[in-house]
């Protein structure tokens, strides 16, 4: 009896050294995973600290945006609601040159003679404040010649204004085809000039998406959103809807839909995943307008010819159908051959799959011998109207 007790007894220590063995393991690997949960965490908050950008530069969901004194003292101005109001004439009819969903574009002309253009934000839309906190968070930490210049903004307690540099010769979308009820008249520009814009708007996209960490995705591409100054040379504007994207390589961010129709590329309207090559996708759509001089979306063309990466897309990479579509203004005065390049550019760049579309480093590669002549050879002209006025048929579409 007493040895069947001590046997007992000896079972009864084993299982509890075992218990104590699986227990101090279980307890040790908990530590370890807990440390390691402390070094991942450190590493990751100090690369967001040293990251060129931040989250909260670019959505800042305050209400008084406290930075902006910051964000003052690294070159913007800080300009008074009754500066603005007498540079652009009491924000006169006269002065109007644009007006979107947010509000209101003015010419106006500071105090030190530089012209400007003043965009004035509809204090009814909680969309145009987060974008006035967007851009200027943005806008003060980008450089780039291709990139329209904030020079400064307001934001008083009922006044929220942004002031860029003034582009005397308004979007590019106003030179391809004519805007209804618009009496302004915009030179049509030639074969070469718009090579160099295209060149442009892909070198001010590059910058964002491969010059800075983490990339910025402008998210609402469009020809209105490409600006001409009096030279023609064109700059990359609107930054309203901008998102900070993926550091990682083929990484997206999920966000609500928001963009302009016939620019959005399809996986970004159908998951919400967006990525550079979303913008590259809307690039492409503006490729097309360059070629052909049509908006994306028109229903009032014949049938299969509405859409017009549908219609041009199985005409872009055929020899002898590309010429179909070519804008009737440019009246045959191009280089067959460059045609065809930019053709199968626009083609790659709209492609339904975003991993085969190219990079905008790539497409900058295979613009730049196109573009051979320092300067445009359109006539000098102006066109007082900017960038706000949205193309016809397109039409901002948030999606949950």
């Amino acid at each position: 009896m007493e040895a069947e007790n001590d046997e007992y007894h000896k079972k009864q220590r084993a299982t509890a050294v075992t218990i104590l063995v699986f227990a101090s393991l279980a307890i040790a690997s908990l530590f370890v995973a807990f440390s390691y949960y402390c070094y991942i965490r450190n590493k990751v908050a100090k690369r967001f600290k040293n990251r060129t950008f931040t989250e909260n530069a670019c959505e800042d969901k305050g209400n008084s945006f406290a930075n902006l004194k910051v964000i003052a003292e690294k070159g913007l101005q800080v300009f008074t609601f009754k500066q603005l109001h007498s540079a652009t004439g009491g924000f006169g009819k006269s002065n109007m040159i644009g007006h979107g969903a947010f509000g209101s574009v003015y010419r106006g002309v500071l105090q030190d003679g530089r012209k400007v253009a003043i965009k004035l934000m509809d204090q009814a839309g909680k969309q145009g404040e987060e974008e006035f906190k967007v851009e200027v968070g943005l806008l003060c930490r980008l450089r780039s010649p291709y990139l329209l210049s904030l020079i400064g903004y307001c934001s008083e307690t009922s006044h929220k204004l942004l002031v860029y540099e003034f582009m005397a010769n308004g979007g590019l979308q106003e030179h391809l085809y004519p805007i209804k009820g618009s009496n302004n008249f915009c030179p049509k520009l030639d074969w070469k000039t718009r090579l160099r814009i295209a060149l442009e708007a892909a070198k001010g996209l590059e910058y964002l998406h491969e010059h800075v960490n983490p990339p910025v995705i402008h998210r609402d591409l469009k020809s209105s959103n490409i600006l001409l100054d009096k030279n023609f040379h064109a700059k990359v504007s609107d930054f309203g809807l901008a998102k900070l994207g993926s550091d990682k390589a083929g990484g997206h961010v999920s966000t609500r839909v928001l963009g302009t129709q016939g620019y959005v590329a399809p996986e970004y309207a159908l998951t919400g995943h967006l990525t550079t090559k979303s913008d590259v996708y809307s690039y492409g759509v503006v490729l097309l307008e360059l070629l052909t001089g049509r908006v994306p979306v028109d229903m009032k063309r014949s049938p299969g010819e509405g859409v017009l990466v549908s219609w041009a897309l199985p005409r872009l990479t055929d020899r002898e159908k590309v010429v179909e579509i070519m804008d009737p203004a440019l009246e045959g005065q191009y280089s067959m051959k460059e045609v065809i390049q930019v053709a199968a550019i626009a083609a790659m760049c709209v492609l339904p799959e975003a991993d085969y579309r190219p990079l905008m480093a790539d497409v900058v590669q295979s613009l730049v011998p196109l573009v051979k002549q320092p300067r445009p050879t359109v006539k000098p002209g102006s066109c007082s109207s900017f960038h706000i006025t949205k193309s016809p048929h397109a039409t901002q579409s948030p999606k949950a």
